[in-house]
């Protein structure tokens, strides 16, 4: 399991070392469902079972967060 790079509520947001390869993106699970978030622009990648006014509240952290997040993706990935 990759490390959290934020936790907001029940949610964990978190990267995979194996997506170097991708554009700049997040991970974000709760429970058994999953999503993925291109950053910039932050977009919806995927969705594994989050129902869609989950989702928005999802988007709307991503980029609330975006900077953060691409800050650490750079720092985790060396880029």
């Amino acid at each position: 399991m990759s490390p959290a790079v934020l936790r907001a509520g029940p949610y964990r947001f978190y990267f995979v070392s194996h997506d170097l390869c991708e554009p700049p993106h997040i991970h974000v699970d709760r429970d058994a469902f999953s999503a993925k978030f291109w950053l910039d622009p932050v977009a919806l990648a995927y969705n594994l079972g989050f129902p869609a006014k989950e989702l928005r509240k999802l988007e709307s952290l991503t980029t609330e967060n975006k900077e953060l997040l691409l800050e650490a993706w750079h720092e985790f990935f060396g880029t």
